[in-house]
C-alpha cells in the first residue's frame, strides 16, 4: 500500500474550495484513495473523493493528513494529490 503524508497549506484549512478541488482529482483516479489525519488508524480513513468526508475531517492549516492507495501507479497519484493539499488555494 502506498502512503503519502501532506501538510494542509490553505490558510482556512480543507474547506469547500480546496476540498472540492481535491475530491475531484481523487475521483478522477481509477482506484480508491483514502484520507485520514496523521496518527489515526488506517481503518478509520475516509474516501478521499467524497467532499463530505473531506469536510468532516476537520483539517486545519498546518495539519498533517495521510493519503493511502493500493494500485499500480498509486505513488505518483498520491504525490499529485499531496501537491493539491500543499497548495494554498486561498492565495490564488
Amino acid at each position: 500500500m502506498a502512503e503519502r503524508k501532506a501538510t494542509v497549506a490553505s490558510r482556512v484549512g480543507l474547506h469547500a474550495r480546496p476540498a472540492s478541488i481535491f475530491a475531484e482529482a481523487a475521483g478522477d483516479l481509477p482506484f480508491e484513495v483514502t484520507i485520514a489525519m496523521d496518527g489515526e488508524p488506517a481503518e478509520e480513513a475516509m474516501d478521499a473523493s467524497s467532499i463530505l468526508s473531506l469536510m468532516s475531517l476537520g483539517a486545519s492549516h498546518g495539519d498533517i493528513i495521510v493519503l493511502r492507495a493500493e494500485a499500480d501507479g498509486a505513488e505518483d497519484a498520491l504525490e499529485s494529490l499531496a501537491r493539491i493539499i500543499e497548495t494554498d488555494h486561498d492565495a490564488e
